[in-house]
């Protein structure tokens, strides 16, 4: 249990800096280059390489391999429907900025891909 949430913890940490990346990128096409739906889709998988580095190496003490990151862009993609579909339903429905509605696609997203990454990608070697 202990492991677990030290692991839940750390993933955190490299899912906020990738959400960093996420949102840094998205602040900076959204909205006067693309539409909020192009640009939650293109800082999503901006954040992908740093959020599979970071993943591998600090929460599941892993090294890079190719087949892993295939596995981690899988499930990338899946929280990448999630996380864009989110966006955009809080952008549409309720009075707030991009920028905020981005934020709620990130943190609904986040549960999916640690469990996901901890079953799936970083559990299979």
């Amino acid at each position: 249990m202990k492991d677990t949430l030290l692991r839940v913890g750390r993933y955190g940490l490299t899912g906020g800096a990738a959400a960093v990346v996420d949102l840094g990128v998205f602040a900076l096409l959204c909205p006067a280059l693309l539409p909020v739906g192009p640009a939650a889709t293109v800082s999503f998988l901006a954040a992908v390489g740093v959020n599979y580095t970071l993943t591998s190496r600090y929460v599941f003490a892993n090294s890079l391999n190719r087949k892993r990151f295939y596995r981690f862009f899988v499930f990338a993609v899946l929280g990448l429907l999630i996380n864009v579909s989110a966006t955009v339903a809080v952008a549409r429905l309720l009075p707030v900025k991009p920028v905020v509605a981005k934020f709620c696609g990130i943190g609904i997203a986040f549960f999916f891909n640690y469990l996901f990454n901890a079953k799936f990608v970083f559990d299979r070697d």
